[in-house]
């Protein structure tokens, strides 16, 4: 699936108006260069690896405190020794049952956890399109993160240099600016969302949908006959969207959103969802939204 993705957001690549051919080229090496960590470690599944890995970890009976101390000491003693190490770039720096994902610039590399690899956003034993919708959502977000307003800083193998012709880079804040504009007219609780603090996320967001739906439209043309859910009128396609935006309804509290307003770098979940999907020609033609509505405006933004 993250192959599937990738291979979309380098399709969505080479259709750029904005972007100069060198750009692009570089860009393609870029995407083609992301390695991915799925699950959790290989050494996990080697039982005398993992016992040498923790073989200076000592815990006692009935003593928690004293075993979260040591427990520190020994994180910190691993630290330390990394130091004198050759930087490891398969090295985990987050636990299997973490239910999140990552895209770290440094290695050009995504992360995908155990954790996250189940309900809702990912089920074998269900339709193909509603993984796409959730999980295949949140690689092509991690993925896009390589080409947002920080990670395109970064080039192929993690080094942090220019890489951009300057017109393109130009162009590229030109449509970031209208993500900023567009996403700084959201409030909640009529206080509005910070379009710059949230910029890189909502890139992210936008890049990664687009990629998953167009991964899965591959897909589904390789495996046709995909039965739809029973009791639902709605077809893939629809199915797709609505797993995407079932992954981000939650509910917070006054003080929690205003929390969020003023440090996340995510948008507020209500328009995670309703921000991309405006953006968006092949929703509004999927479920046929009238142009010029609140979900089909004339001018849309779009950077990947």
């Amino acid at each position: 699936m993250v192959d599937m993705v990738r291979n979309a957001f380098k399709r969505n690549l080479k259709r750029l108006d904005w972007m100069d051919e060198e750009t692009r080229v570089a860009a393609m090496q870029k995407a083609d260069a992301i390695t991915k960590m799925i699950g959790y470690p290989d050494y996990i599944l080697v039982a005398t690896e993992l016992d040498k890995k923790y073989e200076d970890l000592k815990f006692k009976e009935d003593e928690y405190f004293n075993n979260n101390v040591e427990l520190s000491r020994f994180n910190l003693r691993a630290n330390l020794k990394k130091l004198d190490e050759p930087v490891n770039k398969t090295r985990w720096s987050m636990t299997p049952p973490t239910v999140n994902a990552f895209y770290t610039p440094t290695k050009n590399q995504i992360a995908i956890p155990y954790g996250i690899l189940q309900p809702p956003f990912y089920d074998t034993r269900t339709q193909n399109a509603l993984n796409y919708g959730a999980m295949g959502v949140i690689m092509g977000h991690e993925l896009t993160h390589a080409f947002d307003d920080q990670g395109r800083e970064y080039d192929a193998t993690g080094n942090l240099h220019n890489w951009w012709n300057n017109q393109t880079i130009d162009r590229f804040k030109n449509r970031t600016t209208c993500l900023v504009n567009q996403y700084s007219a959201f409030n909640v609780n009529k206080k509005a969302v910070n379009g710059n603090l949230t910029l890189g996320e909502n890139i992210a967001d936008n890049g990664g949908l687009k990629a998953a739906f167009h991964a899965y439209e591959t897909w589904a043309v390789q495996n046709p006959g995909e039965q739809s859910l029973p009791g639902l009128n709605l077809s893939q396609k629809q199915l797709f969207f609505v797993a995407f935006a079932q992954v981000w309804c939650s509910a917070s509290t006054q003080e929690a959103a205003k929390l969020q307003l003023e440090k996340d770098p995510h948008a507020p979940s209500k328009h995670r969802v309703l921000g991309p999907l405006s953006n968006m020609d092949e929703f509004s033609k999927v479920w046929q939204c009238k142009p010029g509505s609140a979900m089909n405006p004339v001018n849309k933004c779009e950077v990947w």
